[in-house]
């Protein structure tokens, strides 16, 4: 009796393991794309790559020293300092990069929550509105006033090109 099956036994183990494997996935893409967890990825990287730095720096200086001092002669083959400080420069350029799309992410996100601070429900059950949230109205008349305000700058940035075009028309015939 313990050998039989109980029904919704391993079947859907293996969708759970599916599942999990799947969201696993999913995690690691959305990390990848995320500049702050590439910043926290790369500093091991850094660290690497400036202790290498030095230990080529090291051991050129004193490949160096010797060769002036007359104990050896310039035959042996050292390491190339120059590839090794390019490999450090590209990681901090790396994550020069990661550092500047956390900046712009995080001042959209400013600017987002400045300009549309209110969410709308998307919820279709009466129990489950926020309070924080706008009515489908209410959002709409902020979206109107948005398109509104954005006009008003189109037509303004308009009316500049045309004043400065026809500054420099009349520059011209004079």
């Amino acid at each position: 009796m313990a050998a039989q099956q109980q029904p919704g036994g391993p079947i859907p183990q293996v969708g759970m393991q599916q599942a999990a494997t799947l969201q696993q996935q999913q995690l690691s893409q959305q990390q990848d794309f995320d500049p702050v967890h590439r910043f926290k990825m790369l500093i091991p990287q850094l660290k690497e790559s400036l202790q290498n730095v030095m230990k080529i720096a090291s051991l050129n200086l004193g490949h160096n020293t010797s060769i002036d001092n007359g104990i050896k002669s310039s035959d042996a083959s050292v390491q190339r300092f120059d590839k090794s400080l390019e490999e450090f420069y590209a990681l901090c350029d790396q994550l020069e990069l990661c550092l500047r799309l956390a900046y712009e992410c995080l001042s959209q996100s400013i600017d987002s929550a400045k300009h549309s601070p209110n969410l709308v429900p998307t919820a279709t059950k009466p129990d489950t509105v926020q309070t924080e949230s706008l009515s489908y109205s209410q959002y709409l008349s902020m979206i109107k006033s948005q398109i509104s305000c954005a006009k008003d700058i189109h037509n303004a940035l308009l009316e500049c090109s045309k004043k400065i075009a026809g500054k420099g028309q009349q520059q011209g015939i004079l």
